[in-house]
């Protein structure tokens, strides 16, 4: 199936669930939504934010709320797809035309609150993760300390990189183990080369 433009072609292009899909779609109308299409799916948002979007899959066709975690939800319909990796979107899922039309009421409680908790500026951001300090094997920091080319060449190399070289030298057990990774890897910093750059080709 092609990518695609907007919703009508989603729908025209034998999307999954159609039926229960514009049956959800007719609901998501009746609101002020700006209908467009994200990630191949109809997605309707406000001020360009993304408030609801509509999937159909092999087995349901289901309703997300981009900022789901902050609904009520008193009557538990919502699920989050990926526990542990989706910290704000919720779904709630439908398995056929009659579902939705006995939920019409109730499923229009949560788009108007999804609409209320937006204009109050209820989003979730994540925190950023501090990285983890870059620490200098012992074998490396002596060869910088009386190398100071070398210091500067491995300064130059990306933090992937630096990662990958320090890494490569203090998970080896054994002291014949990182001399040997120690003296495959100064070339490889002299000449602004990645220990993984073969693997990323």
């Amino acid at each position: 199936m092609l990518k695609p433009k907007n919703v009508e072609d989603y729908f025209a292009s034998g999307a999954p669930q159609a039926k229960q899909m514009k049956c959800l779609r007719g609901i998501v109308n009746t609101f002020p939504f700006d209908e467009t299409v994200k990630w191949a799916f109809p997605v309707y948002t406000i001020s360009g934010k993304n408030i609801i979007g509509l999937g159909g899959f092999k087995a349901y066709a289901g309703i997300w709320f981009f900022q789901g975690c902050y609904l009520t939800d008193g009557a538990n319909r919502l699920v989050n797809a990926q526990e542990g990796k989706t910290h704000a979107m919720r779904q709630w899922r439908f398995q056929s035309v009659e579902e939705i039309k006995e939920n019409e009421d109730l499923i229009k409680v949560y788009i108007q609150e999804a609409i209320d908790n937006h204009r109050a500026g209820k989003e979730f951001k994540p925190v950023k993760k501090r990285p983890k300090p870059l620490i200098i094997p012992p074998e490396l920091k002596v060869i910088f300390d009386t190398d100071n080319a070398l210091k500067e060449s491995f300064e130059a190399h990306s933090l992937t990189n630096r990662r990958d070289f320090t890494e490569y030298i203090s998970t080896a057990k054994r002291e014949s183990t990182r001399q040997t990774r120690l003296e495959k890897i100064i070339p490889m910093i002299q000449n602004g080369i990645g220990l993984n750059d073969k693997y990323k080709k």
